[in-house]
């Protein structure tokens, strides 16, 4: 089969199309003609060696595709061979082939192609057990979201839509914050030109938000903090500027706020088959309906993946870049 390899690592450049063998899949697992594959944050970090495999899992990058069902592992009796499935994976989806958990692969929804199919389990995985799970966030109360316009960002504010919850985004410029605004944000921060720690105050009367999903780490410590309300929760999904900096955690004890975060990839089996459940349950008939849809900014040939890296790298798109890995 045809797939990225990234050698010893380095930046996009080290990535190159190469051949090797189809894996085989496991008890419990499925094998997966891939016809697509997102791609991640971690990505980039595991091509740079900064985000390294379960040792258990491929090396390869990539950790969700979408495809159709080519042969099952010992035990599986939930799909069939031929069956359209799009998975969140261990690794592995920059390939031809790729093996997932058949507890971790979910039914393309109808009339979705591929492509937008692909796009769908990392984004929602992690939204879904960093907010829900982790967040507790709820019906009529508050989100900020840092990098609205992220694929992340956008699952977050149609998720915030979907429960009812009122959405605040930062972004990087006004294309950003209108496509927010667009896709059911109730308010965008251009951080490059306001303290989004003082807008949240002004927007919300001086109450603060009751969630914070935040990816940029340390910088934005303090002032998520700050921007929280009494029993708020700070969910913390990567370090995109740094894990270090001195803070003062004295807000913490005065509005009992709760710190937390998570990665997806360690997670056990059976914990992200229950996420697996949970959106098949809530977020797999909405798909289904049309709605909560995610935007596609680009999509690259397997052999161009160093270009969507550089791409994603740049941070000037909006929403998803996919592989397409079938030709």
């Amino acid at each position: 089969m045809k797939y990225i390899d990234h050698g010893t690592g380095g930046d996009a450049d080290c990535m190159r199309l190469a051949e090797g063998p189809a894996p085989a899949p496991g008890p419990g697992q499925i094998l997966i003609k891939v016809v697509c594959a997102g791609v991640n944050r971690p990505d980039l970090l595991q091509r740079a060696g900064r985000y390294p495999p379960p040792p258990d899992a491929s090396p390869v990058l990539g950790l969700e595709v979408a495809g159709r069902v080519a042969a099952l592992g010992a035990g599986v009796s939930e799909w069939k061979v031929g069956a359209g499935v799009t998975a969140l994976t261990p690794g592995g989806g920059y390939a031809e082939y790729c093996v997932a958990a058949a507890s971790h692969a979910l039914p393309i929804p109808a009339g979705m192609d591929f492509a937008t199919a692909a796009a769908l389990p990392e984004t929602w995985f992690t939204v879904w057990a960093n907010l829900v799970d982790l967040g507790r966030l709820k019906y009529g109360e508050r989100l900020l979201v840092h990098g609205g316009s992220s694929g992340i960002g956008l699952v977050a504010i149609q998720l915030a839509k979907h429960l009812g919850v009122e959405c605040i985004v930062t972004v990087g410029n006004a294309e950003k914050a209108a496509f927010c605004l667009e896709a059911g944000a109730a308010h965008a921060i251009n951080y490059r030109s306001a303290d989004f720690a003082a807008e949240i105050k002004a927007i919300t009367g001086g109450e603060g938000v009751d969630v914070v999903l935040d990816m940029v780490g340390a910088p934005y410590f303090q002032r998520n903090l700050a921007a929280l309300r009494r029993d708020g929760r700070l969910v913390i999904l990567a370090f995109l500027e740094g894990s270090l900096g001195e803070v003062d955690l004295l807000p913490i004890m005065l509005k009992r706020l709760t710190v937390t975060g998570s990665t997806m990839r360690p997670r056990s089996l059976a914990e992200k088959a229950a996420i697996r459940d949970a959106l098949a349950s809530h977020i797999w008939p909405a798909l289904a309906r049309g709605e909560l849809l995610p935007h596609l900014f680009a999509r690259f040939p397997l052999a161009q993946a160093a270009d969507a890296h550089r791409l994603m790298e740049s941070s000037t798109h909006i929403g998803k870049i996919v592989l397409d890995v079938a030709a």
